[in-house]
């Protein structure tokens, strides 16, 4: 969820659910824990997050903060953690489809060194998520947002 974008493309506004509450209330405790917020306008946010309805009223929450709040929400040690494992499980399948393409390539008889190409791009991949430091889910609620 993008929670600098209230603009929604639908008729009406989009009801938000438990997990985007409970993100933007972690964005909101980190915010304090890092002296952002003080403890009274922390406490408000929560209180205001658990009862919003609507995803706009939750984007209103974040959107004084340094990148919607989104970078502090990454320090936590359990989301460094789950980018960790991720990272893990990407380089896991790179290198058993490096083994498949070479064990192909080898089989094949070919004398141009064809995985190349392939590997390239799943290098890459691995580079982009490497450098990202994290899965990002927000484009998959890109069909509700405006551009």
């Amino acid at each position: 969820m993008h929670l600098e974008d209230d603009t929604w493309s639908g008729p009406a506004r989009l009801r938000t659910s438990d997990t985007e509450r409970e993100e933007v209330a972690e964005i909101v405790r980190a915010a304090m824990a890092e002296g952002r917020l003080d403890l009274d306008e922390g406490e408000q946010r929560l209180a205001t997050a658990y009862r919003a309805t609507y995803r706009d009223e939750l984007a209103a929450l974040t959107r004084d903060l340094p990148h919607g709040g989104r970078q502090a929400l990454a320090r936590l040690p359990h989301r460094r953690a789950a980018t960790r494992r991720s990272l893990q499980r990407h380089a896991s399948f790179l290198l058993v489809a490096a083994g498949v393409l070479i064990g192909l390539w080898l089989l094949s008889g070919a004398a141009f060194f064809w995985p190349a190409f392939p590997l390239f791009f799943l290098v890459m991949g691995l580079v982009r998520h490497a450098r990202h430091g994290r899965y990002d889910f927000r484009d998959a609620h890109r069909m509700h947002l405006r551009p």
